[in-house]
Protein backbone atom coordinates (compact mmCIF):
# COMPACT_ATOMS: atom_id res chain seq x y z
CA UNK A 1 0.00 0.00 0.00
CA UNK A 2 1.44 3.27 -0.80
CA UNK A 3 0.26 6.40 1.14
CA UNK A 4 -1.02 8.86 -1.96
CA UNK A 5 -0.59 12.69 -0.59
CA UNK A 6 -1.95 14.07 -3.64
CA UNK A 7 -5.41 12.03 -2.99
CA UNK A 8 -5.37 13.65 0.71
CA UNK A 9 -5.34 16.96 -1.58
CA UNK A 10 -7.69 16.48 -3.79
CA UNK A 11 -9.90 15.58 -0.83
CA UNK A 12 -9.23 18.42 1.09
CA UNK A 13 -12.30 20.82 -0.20
CA UNK A 14 -14.99 17.88 0.50
CA UNK A 15 -13.31 17.76 3.79
CA UNK A 16 -13.73 21.40 4.96
CA UNK A 17 -17.45 21.32 3.66
CA UNK A 18 -18.25 17.83 5.96
CA UNK A 19 -16.27 19.74 9.04
CA UNK A 20 -18.72 22.73 8.90
CA UNK A 21 -21.50 20.58 8.54
CA UNK A 22 -20.27 18.15 11.80
CA UNK A 23 -19.57 21.04 13.51
CA UNK A 24 -23.25 23.00 12.68
CA UNK A 25 -24.96 19.57 13.30
CA UNK A 26 -22.85 19.30 16.61
CA UNK A 27 -23.72 22.86 18.02
CA UNK A 28 -27.32 22.67 17.17
CA UNK A 29 -27.71 19.35 18.34
CA UNK A 30 -26.20 20.10 21.54
CA UNK A 31 -28.82 22.89 21.96
CA UNK A 32 -31.56 21.18 21.44
CA UNK A 33 -30.95 18.42 23.56
CA UNK A 34 -29.75 20.78 26.59
CA UNK A 35 -32.79 22.52 25.93
CA UNK A 36 -35.09 19.65 25.56
CA UNK A 37 -33.64 17.77 28.50
CA UNK A 38 -34.47 20.48 31.51
CA UNK A 39 -37.68 20.60 30.41
CA UNK A 40 -37.97 16.94 30.50
CA UNK A 41 -35.75 17.15 33.61
CA UNK A 42 -38.67 19.93 34.87
CA UNK A 43 -41.34 17.43 33.56
CA UNK A 44 -40.06 14.78 35.88
CA UNK A 45 -40.76 17.34 38.93
CA UNK A 46 -44.48 18.46 37.88
CA UNK A 47 -46.91 17.98 41.03
CA UNK A 48 -49.20 16.57 38.29
CA UNK A 49 -48.77 12.85 37.77
CA UNK A 50 -50.16 13.48 34.39
CA UNK A 51 -47.36 15.70 33.23
CA UNK A 52 -44.50 13.23 34.70
CA UNK A 53 -46.03 9.91 33.53
CA UNK A 54 -45.91 10.89 29.28
CA UNK A 55 -42.60 12.54 30.30
CA UNK A 56 -41.31 9.24 31.71
CA UNK A 57 -42.88 7.03 29.12
CA UNK A 58 -41.10 9.44 25.72
CA UNK A 59 -38.17 9.47 27.42
CA UNK A 60 -37.62 5.89 28.23
CA UNK A 61 -39.13 5.06 24.63
CA UNK A 62 -36.24 7.26 23.35
CA UNK A 63 -33.63 6.25 25.16
CA UNK A 64 -33.69 2.55 24.45
CA UNK A 65 -34.40 2.51 20.98
CA UNK A 66 -31.50 3.16 19.27
CA UNK A 67 -30.25 6.71 17.22
CA UNK A 68 -30.32 4.88 13.84
CA UNK A 69 -34.15 3.92 13.93
CA UNK A 70 -35.53 7.23 15.26
CA UNK A 71 -33.21 8.46 12.41
CA UNK A 72 -34.93 6.51 9.85
CA UNK A 73 -38.44 7.39 11.56
CA UNK A 74 -38.01 10.20 11.28
CA UNK A 75 -36.62 10.89 7.78
CA UNK A 76 -38.60 8.24 6.01
CA UNK A 77 -41.92 7.88 7.93
CA UNK A 78 -43.33 11.50 9.11
CA UNK A 79 -43.38 12.38 5.55
CA UNK A 80 -45.59 10.19 5.24
CA UNK A 81 -47.88 12.04 7.27
CA UNK A 82 -46.91 14.98 6.11
CA UNK A 83 -43.98 16.65 8.08
CA UNK A 84 -41.22 16.60 6.00
CA UNK A 85 -37.62 18.16 6.79
CA UNK A 86 -33.94 18.86 4.99
CA UNK A 87 -31.86 15.60 5.56
CA UNK A 88 -29.79 17.84 7.63
CA UNK A 89 -32.18 18.88 9.65
CA UNK A 90 -33.96 15.54 10.22
CA UNK A 91 -30.55 14.55 11.10
CA UNK A 92 -29.79 17.38 13.70
CA UNK A 93 -33.48 17.57 15.22
CA UNK A 94 -32.72 13.32 15.83
CA UNK A 95 -29.47 14.11 17.92
CA UNK A 96 -30.95 16.48 19.95
CA UNK A 97 -34.14 14.73 20.56
CA UNK A 98 -31.93 11.44 21.39
CA UNK A 99 -29.66 13.11 24.02
CA UNK A 100 -32.11 15.55 25.22
CA UNK A 101 -33.46 12.09 27.71
CA UNK A 102 -29.48 11.72 28.44
CA UNK A 103 -29.28 15.12 29.90
CA UNK A 104 -32.53 15.14 31.42
CA UNK A 105 -31.08 12.55 33.55
CA UNK A 106 -28.15 14.46 34.35
CA UNK A 107 -30.05 17.37 35.15
CA UNK A 108 -32.44 15.51 37.37
CA UNK A 109 -29.22 14.07 39.12
CA UNK A 110 -28.36 18.16 39.57
CA UNK A 111 -31.17 19.30 40.84
CA UNK A 112 -31.26 16.50 43.15
CA UNK A 113 -27.75 17.03 44.86
CA UNK A 114 -28.51 20.60 45.76
CA UNK A 115 -29.14 20.43 49.38
CA UNK A 116 -32.81 20.66 50.88
CA UNK A 117 -31.86 23.43 52.97
CA UNK A 118 -31.25 25.97 49.82
CA UNK A 119 -35.59 25.35 49.10
CA UNK A 120 -36.07 25.95 52.79
CA UNK A 121 -34.16 29.49 52.57
CA UNK A 122 -35.76 29.92 49.35
CA UNK A 123 -39.00 29.18 50.45
CA UNK A 124 -37.86 31.06 54.08
CA UNK A 125 -37.68 34.29 51.96
CA UNK A 126 -40.78 33.98 50.02
CA UNK A 127 -39.07 34.04 46.80
CA UNK A 128 -41.51 33.10 43.97
CA UNK A 129 -41.50 29.52 42.39
CA UNK A 130 -39.62 30.88 39.41
CA UNK A 131 -37.43 32.47 40.80
CA UNK A 132 -36.02 29.70 43.29
CA UNK A 133 -35.63 28.56 40.05
CA UNK A 134 -33.71 30.67 38.31
CA UNK A 135 -31.73 32.11 40.87
CA UNK A 136 -31.22 29.41 43.39
CA UNK A 137 -31.34 26.02 42.04
CA UNK A 138 -30.61 26.14 38.66
CA UNK A 139 -27.38 27.84 39.06
CA UNK A 140 -26.07 25.63 41.48
CA UNK A 141 -27.37 22.46 39.31
CA UNK A 142 -25.39 23.40 36.36
CA UNK A 143 -22.17 24.15 38.06
CA UNK A 144 -22.52 20.07 39.20
CA UNK A 145 -23.29 18.55 35.99
CA UNK A 146 -21.43 21.09 33.42
CA UNK A 147 -18.91 18.53 32.78
CA UNK A 148 -21.36 15.53 32.30
CA UNK A 149 -23.21 17.87 29.36
CA UNK A 150 -20.04 18.58 27.87
CA UNK A 151 -19.18 14.91 27.94
CA UNK A 152 -22.59 14.58 25.95
CA UNK A 153 -21.41 16.75 23.36
CA UNK A 154 -18.25 14.72 22.95
CA UNK A 155 -20.98 11.46 22.22
CA UNK A 156 -23.08 13.24 19.86
CA UNK A 157 -19.78 14.43 17.81
CA UNK A 158 -19.04 10.95 17.70
CA UNK A 159 -22.72 9.49 16.76
CA UNK A 160 -22.91 12.66 13.95
CA UNK A 161 -21.57 9.74 11.19
CA UNK A 162 -24.99 8.00 11.29
CA UNK A 163 -26.26 10.66 9.35
CA UNK A 164 -24.23 9.23 6.23
CA UNK A 165 -27.40 6.80 6.28
CA UNK A 166 -29.94 9.27 5.16
CA UNK A 167 -27.53 11.46 3.00
CA UNK A 168 -26.26 14.16 5.15
CA UNK A 169 -23.07 15.63 3.73
CA UNK A 170 -20.91 15.02 7.11
CA UNK A 171 -17.78 14.33 7.13
CA UNK A 172 -18.16 9.84 6.68
CA UNK A 173 -20.84 11.04 3.69
CA UNK A 174 -17.98 13.23 1.89
CA UNK A 175 -15.43 10.65 2.23
CA UNK A 176 -17.92 7.66 0.78
CA UNK A 177 -18.17 10.33 -1.74
CA UNK A 178 -14.72 11.01 -2.62
CA UNK A 179 -13.82 7.43 -2.02
CA UNK A 180 -16.73 6.41 -4.59
CA UNK A 181 -15.45 8.92 -7.44
CA UNK A 182 -11.67 8.05 -7.16
CA UNK A 183 -11.72 4.45 -5.70
CA UNK A 184 -9.02 5.66 -3.12
CA UNK A 185 -10.44 5.07 0.35
CA UNK A 186 -7.44 4.15 2.69
CA UNK A 187 -6.55 8.67 2.32
CA UNK A 188 -9.87 9.88 2.81
CA UNK A 189 -10.43 7.70 5.94
CA UNK A 190 -7.64 8.36 7.71
CA UNK A 191 -7.71 11.40 7.11
CA UNK A 192 -11.68 11.76 8.77
CA UNK A 193 -10.21 9.35 11.46
CA UNK A 194 -7.54 11.86 12.57
CA UNK A 195 -10.08 14.64 11.95
CA UNK A 196 -12.47 13.34 14.66
CA UNK A 197 -9.24 12.16 17.14
CA UNK A 198 -8.19 16.16 16.81
CA UNK A 199 -11.87 17.61 17.45
CA UNK A 200 -12.93 15.42 20.15
CA UNK A 201 -9.59 14.74 22.07
CA UNK A 202 -8.92 18.22 23.29
CA UNK A 203 -12.59 18.44 23.66
CA UNK A 204 -12.13 15.84 26.31
CA UNK A 205 -8.66 17.05 28.01
CA UNK A 206 -11.37 20.30 28.41
CA UNK A 207 -14.19 18.76 30.08
CA UNK A 208 -11.60 17.18 32.36
CA UNK A 209 -10.15 20.44 33.08
CA UNK A 210 -13.62 22.45 33.87
CA UNK A 211 -14.17 19.14 36.39
CA UNK A 212 -11.19 20.16 38.09
CA UNK A 213 -12.27 23.63 38.07
CA UNK A 214 -15.59 23.08 39.69
CA UNK A 215 -14.79 20.99 41.86
CA UNK A 216 -13.00 23.18 43.90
Amino acid sequence: MNWDWSAVVDFLPRFWDGVLVTLQVLVLGSLISFSLGLVWALGFRARSRFVRWPVHAVTEFVRTTPLLVQLFFLFFVLPEWGVQFSALTTGTLAIGLHYSTYTAQVYRAGIDAVPAGQWEAAKALSLPRHRTWLTVILPQALRRITPALGNYVIAMLKDTPILAGIGVLELLQQTRLESAATFQYTEPLTVVGVAFVLIAYPASLLVRTLERRLAH
